[in-house]
């Protein structure tokens, strides 16, 4: 089975967002971390992420993942400007307030139910407003005429994802973590309270073994009596030519970032493992864009890409430690950007032998037994 690497107290597996949040808290806490990462020939969420920290309209019908989206972007500004501090990289953090974009007043009525529903449903303030087409291009100037409307939060903005990632993977080295590309998980086993993963050509062990592998989770959980019952869904994203600032509102499906490029994507689809672009899709994204903000319809387009998001059967996480085999976790999520925060902290505290956070203790696998897969949220 090849060398035996020295052990460590925690194997995190993936090396994405959602993997290197925990390993940062995990080695930030204190403790022996090491990182096995398949490396970027797997499907990496991060490389198609549109990098909103977004919290209107997260959490309808469960009002817990509400409360855990609502308290991780309460303590984004701290995370971004302690990996800053740590690292030197700015991650490009801004929240401003976020708009979803509305072409009808059935659309811009729906999603203020929407919002109005889940705050009742949370029984505690949840700031919103309904903006009428008038508000909106006060708030931003460039909105196209066919703009009806829009529901912004307050609470809403946007990072970089990829500066995140290269932050988070320079602030785990700092703190003494290890990092091990190009490792793809053969075998997991759990034998005398310790894991042992073969991977790369070599095997790991620690007492502790934490699943953020992403899509990969689904044939990995088992190996540790879990489940992970995870499917992709794709989306598509066009990024334009460096223009002048003029969004300063992140929107649902379009944002501009700090060096000025316009990023468009509002594309789901269930298309397997395809992380390939389509032009129908693509012309479609642009068009949408370009009737909420007329000035794109002249911009070049500089890159497409399509990316696989990890979905559940209902959309929302797995958070789930193993019964079977003390001291395995499996953690899924499609919204590793605005979670990361929260991944660091109070969900690191729980892996590492704390409380498990309120809020995530309906997120197990054995929610979904007997349901068929399709994502609602």
């Amino acid at each position: 089975m090849g060398a035996a690497a020295r052990e460590v107290d925690t194997l995190v597996v993936g090396g994405g967002v959602v993997g290197m949040s925990v390993a940062y808290g995990l080695a930030r806490a204190g403790e022996r971390v090491r990182v096995l990462d398949e490396g970027d020939d797997a499907f990496r969420a991060t490389r198609g992420n549109f990098g909103l920290v977004w919290v209107q309209g997260k959490g309808l019908g469960r009002p817990a993942y509400a409360r855990w989206t609502l308290a991780s972007a309460a303590r984004w500004p701290g995370f971004a400007a302690e990996l800053a501090a740590g690292t030197g990289i700015d991650v490009d953090l801004k929240q401003p307030g976020g708009l979803s974009m509305c072409l009808s007043e059935q659309e811009l009525a729906a999603r203020g139910a929407q919002l109005a529903a889940l705050r009742d449903e949370l029984g505690e303030p949840y700031p919103f407003e309904v903006l009428d087409a008038a508000a909106v291009r006060a708030l931003v100037p460039g909105t196209g005429p066919d703009i009806v409307g829009a529901v912004y939060c307050p609470l809403d903005g946007h990072t970089s994802p990829l500066k995140l990632l290269r932050a988070l993977v320079q602030a785990f080295a700092q703190r003494g973590g290890e990092l091990a590309p190009g490792v793809p998980v053969q075998d997991i086993r759990h034998r005398h309270g310790a894991f042992e993963v073969r991977a790369g050509g070599g095997v790991h062990a620690a007492r502790r073994l934490v699943l953020a592998a992403g899509l990969g989770n689904r044939a990995l959980a088992p190996l540790v009596g879990l489940r992970a019952p995870v499917l992709p869904n794709r989306g598509q994203i066009l990024v334009t030519e460096r223009l002048r600032p003029f969004l300063a509102h992140p929107t649902l499906h379009v944002r501009q970032t700090a060096e000025g490029v316009v990023q468009i994507g509002d594309s789901k689809e269930d298309v397997g493992l395809d992380d390939g672009t389509t032009l129908a899709e693509l012309a479609r994204i642009a068009a949408r864009a370009a009737r909420c903000f007329p000035l794109l319809e002249g911009v070049n387009i500089v890159r497409t890409w399509g990316a696989l998001r990890v979905m559940s059967p209902d959309g929302f996480p797995i958070y789930e430690a193993s019964a079977s085999c003390p001291g395995a976790f499996v953690l899924t999520c499609h919204s590793g950007i605005t979670l990361a925060a929260q991944h660091a902290g109070p969900l690191v505290d729980w892996i590492r032998g704390g409380a498990e956070p309120a809020e995530i203790t309906g997120f197990k696998a054995a929610r979904f037994e007997g349901q068929s897969h399709a994502a609602t949220h």
